[in-house]
């Protein structure tokens, strides 16, 4: 469906935008059947729906000729849960509308209330807020809605995520009765249809998550690794896609703070954005990421919310986000706008099955893949190189003149030589991870150092997603033992079983001992050496028969992480 159902002033306005034809949820409020009406709309983030709701309450605003609607007070406004995305509706709908040259009033927490007052004052077309700073508005006198004829909720099933129900419902009832009600979602929990049912009337529902669930444009790949190794893969992901723009999600601002300091210290351009963030810093933190002087950003979940970044390619979720929703929201950073994405969820083994369950929930398909190895990242190095080298560059006479005075003292095999080691010297070093190795360790009791083996056994097994990927780095450092020094490694059902030569076992169970106190998903691993050192049963068919003795189990005590402040 082309735009030219639409007042010239915006065809003209999305051509000149580059938009060619109407995403799916722009295409829907644009039909005959939603016009005039109240709409519940699902659309995932990145799908347009700014665009679409400023397109669905043109009516509102501008009459046949395109010309704006008189008024002493606002006739629209959006509502959103953060800062950063109501700044974002706010650019979008002054470009949509800046032919009919409407007023567009911004009103967000973190900035001048007493400037933005005067704005309303001086009249407005269109309001674009946060909730807390317009219901402060309002209960000041500043904001008048008597006239308002559309009001927009974006991403309502966040605001109410955030505690912003009373803030939402105080301005609504301050509305007119006739006004429209557009509820922007990408979920419709219970409180946002107890909402609907509340403030709309006879809305008409439009959902693209059929069509845009779990963002076409993006690929989705999961990273299974050991625990330990999360800040390695972290490395190692960011140099071999070599992003233009990236960001980093984690739980906690101590956590952002942590991995923030660690990419710095590595070499690489990162900024970080958190709650603790005045809204100055945040600003500098997005302009950094826009401009290029900063490639990286590490942040929570819901710092950031409603981030546009037009170059961001790479979404990695370091820690594993909540619930189906925040995995979406995330994800949906990248792959806006018909680019390409690309988002990947770094899994620790024992949690292993809680992101496949997660990703059904999300109605993703995700491709399991291992951590780039070095030698992979230097290859994908050494191709970029090529490839930027080879890129057509304006050469003046100065810099012929210096060519011509290295080519007196230099071959031109050792001048690109030079060049191509100054280019990669900028290149934060990629980090060695632990082989992934077979899925159990064959026996080494034949190997030398093995002829005389100790037995022990650990309280996790498949049930617990044990894989040997895992626990080898993890007897490694919680034993202080090196990879050789360890044998045969056989997983059971509820435990599992491995060889240590006799003249290092007294070793390990003191190390073992004094690491007991860390914490993490690995602190509820016991570690006990079986009865008398000697070798377990080999698993066979006879042990699983009807009559074959239940297992004893050594199930783990279930890990409780302590309370930290998100956000």
């Amino acid at each position: 469906m082309p735009f030219s159902t639409l007042p010239t002033l915006l065809s003209e306005a999305l051509t000149a935008r580059g938009y060619a034809a109407p995403t799916p949820v722009q295409a829907a409020v644009l039909e005959p059947e939603a016009q005039g009406r109240d709409l519940i709309v699902s659309a995932q983030t990145g799908s347009g729906k700014t665009v679409a709701f400023g397109l669905a309450i043109a009516p509102e605003l501008i009459d046949e000729d395109g010309k704006p609607r008189h008024a002493f007070a606002p006739l629209a406004l959006a509502i959103a849960p953060t800062r950063e995305l109501a700044l974002q509706v706010s650019r979008e709908l002054e470009w949509l509308y800046a032919g009919a040259r409407l007023r567009v009033v911004t009103c967000v927490g973190g900035m001048d209330a007493a400037k933005e007052r005067r704005a309303l004052a001086g009249g407005a077309h269109i309001v674009v807020g946060t909730p807390g700073r317009l219901r402060d508005h309002l209960e000041r006198g500043a904001l008048d809605l008597s006239s308002l004829k559309a009001a927009i909720l974006d991403e309502a099933d966040e605001m109410l995520d955030m505690g912003f129900r009373e803030d939402l419902e105080e301005i609504l009832d301050a509305t007119p009765e006739g006004r429209r009600t557009l509820l922007f979602s990408a979920t419709m929990p219970r409180p946002i249809v107890a909402l609907a049912k509340r403030y709309q009337k006879d809305a008409f529902t439009i959902s693209t998550v059929g069509q845009d669930r779990g963002h076409g444009d993006i690929s989705y790949q999961c990273v299974s690794l050991a625990p330990a190794d999360i800040e390695h893969a972290v490395v190692n992901l960011l140099r071999y896609h070599e992003a233009e723009t990236a960001i980093l999600f984690a739980a906690t601002r101590e956590n952002v703070r942590r991995l923030h300091a660690s990419l710095v210290e590595r070499g690489f351009d990162a900024v970080t954005l958190s709650g603790e963030h005045s809204q100055n810093e945040r600003n500098q933190a997005l302009q950094a990421l826009r401009d290029g002087r900063a490639r990286v950003c590490v942040a929570t979940d819901v710092a950031a919310r409603g981030i546009d970044l037009p170059n961001l390619t790479l979404v990695i979720h370091v820690e594993i986000p909540r619930d189906p929703e925040a995995l979406q929201h995330r994800s949906g950073r990248t792959g806006r706008a018909g680019k390409k994405g690309t988002a990947i969820l770094l899994v620790p083994y024992p949690r292993r099955k809680k992101v496949e369950f997660l990703l059904r929930d999300a109605r993703v398909t995700a491709e399991w893949i291992r951590t780039p190895t070095a030698a992979e990242i230097n290859a994908r190095d050494r191709e970029r190189l090529l490839e930027k080298l080879q890129e057509p560059v304006e050469i003046d006479e100065q810099d012929r003149e210096m060519a011509a005075k290295l080519l007196e003292t230099r071959t031109p095999e050792d001048i690109a030589a030079m060049l191509v080691a100054s280019l990669r010297a900028k290149l934060p070093a990629p980090e060695d991870m632990v082989d992934a190795g077979e899925r159990e360790r064959g026996p080494k009791e034949h190997r030398q150092g093995f002829d005389d083996v100790v037995w022990f056994r650990m309280n996790v097994g498949r049930r617990q997603n044990a894989d040997p990927r895992w626990l080898l780095p993890l007897l490694c450092r919680r034993g202080h033992m090196t990879r050789n020094e360890i044998g045969a490694i056989r997983i059971q059902q509820h435990e599992t079983h491995f060889a240590l030569p006799r003249a290092a076992a007294g070793r390990f169970l003191a190390a073992v001992k004094r690491t007991a106190h860390e914490e993490g998903d690995e602190a509820a691993v016991l570690f006990e050496q079986m009865e008398g050192g000697a070798r377990p049963p080999q698993p066979g068919p006879q042990r699983n028969g009807p009559n074959a003795p239940a297992p004893k189990r050594y199930e783990a005590k279930p890990y409780k992480p302590k309370k930290q402040h998100r956000g």
